[in-house]
């Protein structure tokens, strides 16, 4: 799908290098990091460019300041969590463009390392303006995007600047990210399994549809499955309903049936009066479903299923949760497909951004074949849509 260049394919040395990266981390109220596992995704690209003789700026956005400088929103924390990281002074500088920025960089020695400030403070970001575009290319000689979770979106950072840059290649992250989500789609190794939750059919209609013809079976939990369930006419009391996607969601089963592929949805469910943690739990089969409770997580003879289906796979792609994971009592759908991927020989990736924050509860992480770093980024790549991020890179 993308033949790209990466940083392995060009000469570094010498050279000043500007690489878009995602430190689009949480901090708390003291600007303290909560989590950083963005940053250290990062930091085999960074490290490969400073063990190769080049100096680099970083450039990122953190939150959702529009346009407007927001202190909250600073990239200065994860200047200092850099530094701690790699084990070297990583200079920050209070703005991406202007003259204090270029005198800064022109200043970098080789395995010098130079953060600029969140480029979201620029409403020129976002809009790929073409002059905001061009200043950042113009602080460095090879452009570096290793921000996946970007990748989709066409912003001066990520897509304006390639226009403006000779050398524009991919880092490790967008790499893998590639190699992994391209091979699942291109080539998988068969059964193939689809494990689709979270809360809407809206968000995942196109995945499916670009899956149809290439995957063997598709396990339907989460708020989404509801739908289904009252496109076939079975009660689903109060639980959650897109009831505009009821015809979609009809059509998509006749599709898949027409294909060969099964869709299983739950055979029962966990449901609840209220939509609280402490409120009792209702094991439901899928027939008689009373009308004044909701769903909130698969039920277990569900869980039985998807793990027998799940056992026989050898590609397993999983996005989105099989209940409010959030609340530990309704989490232990998701939990269990989390270990059955966790103990599965198949290659499993895990992508969105609920299912690896469900997953990361569980510490299994480090036992799946490849754990997607951008949400949007990898929707989208599953439905088959171009990421201009990657697309603007130089070819091989």
């Amino acid at each position: 799908m993308y033949n790209k260049k990466t940083v392995r394919d060009i000469d570094l040395n010498g050279k000043t290098v500007i690489m878009r990266a995602d430190f689009n981390v949480p901090l708390d109220d003291t600007q303290t990091i909560t989590d950083d596992t963005r940053i250290k995704a990062a930091l085999p690209t960074i490290q490969y460019i400073l063990d190769n003789q080049a100096s680099l700026i970083l450039m990122s956005h953190l939150g959702r300041p529009k346009g407007e400088v927001k202190s909250e929103f600073s990239l200065k924390p994860v200047s200092k969590k850099l530094s701690e990281l790699l084990d070297k002074p990583v200079e920050f500088v209070s703005d991406c463009i202007g003259e204090e920025v270029k005198s800064k960089a022109k200043g970098l020695q080789a395995g010098q390392v130079l953060l600029l400030e969140n480029l979201r403070f620029h409403k020129e970001e976002t809009d790929n303006d073409e002059n905001f575009a061009k200043e950042l290319a113009s602080l460095a000689d090879v452009y570096v995007n290793d921000a996946f979770g970007t990748a989709h979106r066409a912003h001066a950072s990520t897509e304006g600047i390639t226009k403006f840059m000779d050398i524009a290649v991919a880092g490790f992250l967008i790499g893998k990210e590639v190699d992994f989500l391209g091979k699942a789609l291109e080539n998988p190794k068969k059964p193939f399994v689809l494990v689709l939750g979270g809360a809407k059919v809206s968000s995942k209609i196109g995945v499916i549809e670009h899956l149809l013809s290439k995957v063997d079976s598709i396990l339907i939990g989460g708020g989404m499955a509801y739908t289904f369930l009252k496109s076939k006419g079975l009660p689903i009391g109060k639980s959650m309903l897109e009831s505009e996607k009821q015809t979609v969601a009809f059509e998509i089963l006749k599709k898949a049936s027409e294909k060969g592929v099964t869709i299983y949805l739950p055979v029962d469910h966990i449901a609840v009066e209220k939509f609280d943690n402490k409120s009792k739990k209702y094991k439901i089969p899928q027939d008689k479903f009373p009308e004044n409770l909701m769903g909130v997580d698969i039920g277990p003879k569900t869980v039985a299923l998807y793990k027998k289906v799940l056992k026989k796979a050898q590609t397993i792609v999983w996005n989105g949760p099989m209940g409010v994971f959030e609340m530990p009592n309704f989490a232990k759908g998701t939990k269990a497909v989390a270990k059955v991927l966790a103990s599965s020989k198949a290659v499993t990736i895990v992508g969105g951004g609920d299912s690896v924050a469900a997953l990361k509860q569980t510490g299994l992480t480090s036992k799946i074949s490849h754990v997607s770093t951008g949400g949007g980024a990898s929707l989208e790549f599953l439905e088959g849509k171009t990421l201009p991020g990657i697309a603007a890179l130089n070819d091989k």
